[in-house]
């Protein structure tokens, strides 16, 4: 039997590898089919891009196989490529072998019709084939390689931090606890959870976060950035929450707020640009049909010069601007969504970097500065969202990293080896986070993030 490599549609349409004239096999989905007397059209899709490919049927009475193919099914073609005469193709397949692999009937719910995100989503088994959910996933693949990519060529090491920790980097309690104990039957020891009898033998959560975790590795390592699932069971059921997120971390060792800041910038930058660069044919879709100003946000970004303030001089823009704003500022008080826009938005024009926030209102590991006020935190403020990017230099002092534990009432026998830190070649370092389902939205102008991962996972919601 004569061997035929399978060829993606995307090296046709898209890296011009295959030129008119050749014999190739394709594999796909039916997108449309229409059979007349005497020709048939199929038009397919296998994935890869965008495009599709139409497939001539000359003589159908000679493909009984036809009759069965509706949309939704998949099929193996083998035939030659020629120059498309009709508009808004550029090739279609001149067809000698047709077989069906997979079929579909009337009730395959995937359509040639618009269908709502919100039906989607109830079927998101099937949601890929869309153009729009196709685009979605091949972004997120493509931005995830980006991620990589970024930090290797820096010499950052790639950390993979466990998804299961016996402590929440956040302090702030909206953890999923992991157990092996029955609901109504959990062993009690002086009128609590005996956690010593569960699995670990401590009590156990879905990691909230892989900073802490990075810390020990930025501290051995120099560079490190950790990429994966991170879990909060905080009741939010907004289009901007997920149960189940995934959080880029990377952590520096020898790096003060300054440095991290950079980072923060240069990143954000080099991701948007690859998504232009690397993901144009996605990009134009949801510039034309998602959101008509995407492309032309990302553009200002990268070409913008940050705005650097503080988060008192914030506060003092806030408070003289004359906006009626739904939240009241003032010092002390956290900067909310509306705040944040206003600044990058109107205000500068142009994104914003804002630090050194109120200690009261941020998390025990931020280092202390010399005010005793403030912290060496900072936030990326961009257009359309406000905050995109949070990160912090660690406090590196064993006292003062002790001290706000304690008053912050956290139990810190559960931190020993976080201490250990703090005693053995202590060194300034810092880190920022980045939630990549957010910046995905971002990218796509996707208005809700249970549309930019593939399986989200939201209250009341764990389908597949």
């Amino acid at each position: 039997m004569e061997y035929f490599e399978r060829i993606k549609i995307n090296r046709i349409l898209l890296k011009d590898e295959i030129a008119a004239g050749s014999e190739v096999l394709l594999f796909g989905w039916v997108r449309t089919i229409r059979v007349s007397k005497n020709v048939a059209f199929i038009v397919i899709n296998d994935g890869s891009c965008m495009g599709n490919i139409q497939a001539v049927v000359e003589n159908p009475d000679n493909y009984p196989i036809l009759k069965k193919i509706l949309t939704g099914a998949s099929v193996r073609i083998k035939g030659k490529l020629i120059e498309s005469p009709a508009k808004g193709q550029k090739y279609e397949l001149v067809v000698s072998e047709l077989q069906m692999l997979g079929e579909a009937d009337e009730t395959y719910p995937v359509q040639t019709k618009r269908h709502s995100f919100e039906f989607l989503r109830d079927i998101a088994h099937l949601r890929m084939r869309t153009n729009t959910f196709g685009a979605v996933n091949r972004i997120r693949s493509k931005i995830s390689y980006a991620v990589h990519k970024f930090f290797q060529e820096r010499g950052f090491y790639y950390l993979h931090t466990p998804i299961i920790t016996t402590s929440d980097a956040e302090g702030a309690g909206e953890v999923f606890r992991v157990t092996t104990f029955e609901p109504n039957n959990a062993p009690t020891k002086d009128g609590k959870i005996d956690y010593n009898e569960d699995f670990f033998g401590v009590e156990a959560f879905l990691a909230v976060s892989g900073q802490l975790e990075a810390e020990i590795g930025a501290l051995a390592l120099g560079d490190v950035y950790t990429f994966g699932p991170t879990f909060r069971s905080e009741n939010s059921n907004t289009s901007r929450h997920a149960s189940e997120f995934w959080m880029i971390e990377p952590e520096m060792a020898f790096c003060d707020l300054a440095g991290d800041a950079k980072i923060a910038v240069d990143f954000l930058k080099y991701l948007f640009k690859y998504a232009l660069d690397e993901c144009a044919d996605e990009m134009g879709f949801f510039n034309q049909w998602i959101d008509k100003t995407v492309i032309e946000t990302l553009e200002f970004v990268i070409k913008s010069d940050f705005e650097f303030i503080t988060y008192t001089e914030a506060i003092k823009i806030l408070e003289n601007s004359k906006e009626k704003f739904e939240y009241p500022v003032a010092w002390g008080s956290d900067i909310q969504t509306e705040h944040e826009r206003f600044l990058a938005e109107k205000k500068f024009k142009k994104p914003v970097v804002v630090t050194d926030y109120p200690i009261d209102i941020k998390a025990f590991y931020m280092r202390v500065n010399d005010d005793e006020k403030t912290v060496a935190a900072m936030d990326v403020l961009v257009p359309k969202i406000g905050e995109i990017i949070g990160g912090s230099q660690r406090e590196e002092r064993f006292d003062v990293l002790k001290a706000r534990m304690e008053q912050m009432g956290m139990d810190i026998s559960l931190y020993d080896w976080y201490f250990d830190l703090r005693k053995y070649g202590t060194a300034p370092h810092a880190g920022f986070g980045l939630g990549f389902d957010r910046t995905l939205m971002y990218i796509t102008g996707m208005t809700n993030i249970r549309d930019t991962s593939p399986f989200p996972r939201v209250p009341r919601w764990a389908k597949f």
